[in-house]
């Protein structure tokens, strides 16, 4: 399929801002739906890094969303013409946490547009820049890697495997089952069908069971540090899709902590030992 590049450029500047509220209930929610034994949250308790995306949260009518489940392309977003869609990665840079209770902000941006030709097919890339503030200024910077593909064709390569490191601190075996899947989807109001219709994903975008979302398992990352690092502060974290992870078996999120201890290396990787997910947090 041929892509305007130029076209889609044209949205490189667009800006986008969202009010909302630090509530309470989604952070109680993500504490279950990630197995853990938080008390419930009250106002002023501080908002784990990266849970910020409980908030700012889509909302368009129902007669708004494309047939992916994702909202229609075309606004904020640029509309890429191509039907695959995922959360390639992010850098985010955490200046002070959010509390509870607090009135919030983001504002975004379109960094940049880009393509390229791989290996089965044309690829987009858009970069989103995020700025969340609350009552006293800026408390995070982020950006956000959106990329785009085709539909896998019989004749398409298969991507060759990267090996995920066989050393680590911690490990921790997640079950990725419907149920996990369904009640992220639901914190976080995400319509997209590669988390919850089977057939849509098998039969459509030709994957061979559901779709853990990139932000679940960044999520699930950090949420081990915390497991094991329960004082430590989050500065800075990036991390980057490696290959996707599907709901068929079990995987595994892993942690190892740098000789200096400023650092802790990140990843998941599935039960064949590919890497899943690279990841990186700095601590304060």
């Amino acid at each position: 399929m041929p892509i305007d590049i130029e076209h889609l450029r044209n949205w490189i500047g667009r800006t986008e801002s969202r009010t909302d509220i630090a509530t309470a209930a989604p952070v109680q929610g993500l504490s279950a739906t990630l197995d853990r034994d938080d008390a419930a949250p009250r106002a002023g308790d501080l908002v784990p890094p990266c849970w910020h995306w409980l908030y700012f949260l889509p909302m368009q009518r129902q007669s708004e969303i494309g047939v992916d489940g994702h909202p229609r392309r075309g606004g904020f977003l640029p509309p890429v013409p191509l039907p695959r869609r995922m959360w390639a990665g992010s850098r985010i840079d955490f200046l002070r946490p959010l509390a509870v209770g607090s009135s919030i902000r983001r504002d975004s941006r379109i960094a940049d547009v880009s393509g390229k030709e791989g290996r089965s097919g044309s690829l987009v890339f858009v970069r989103a820049h995020h700025e969340i503030s609350d009552e006293h200024g800026v408390a995070i910077h982020e950006e956000h890697d959106i990329v785009y593909r085709d539909n896998p064709q019989p004749s398409d390569p298969v991507p060759p495997v990267q090996a995920a490191p066989a050393e680590h601190d911690w490990v921790r075996t997640i079950q990725p089952d419907d149920v996990l899947l369904f009640r992220y989807s639901a914190l976080t109001f995400n319509g997209h069908r590669i988390h919850y219709d089977r057939r849509y994903v098998t039969e459509v975008e030709g994957y061979p069971g559901l779709i853990v979302h990139g932000p679940l398992i960044a999520t699930l990352l950090l949420d081990l540090l915390r497991r094991n690092l329960p004082d430590a502060t989050v500065a800075r974290f990036t991390f980057r899709a490696v290959k996707p992870t599907f709901d068929l078996t079990p995987f595994q999120v892993c942690g190892r902590r740098s000789e200096d201890g400023r650092t802790v290396q990140l990843w998941a990787r599935h039960t064949d030992g590919a890497l899943a997910m690279e990841a990186s947090a700095t601590l304060a």
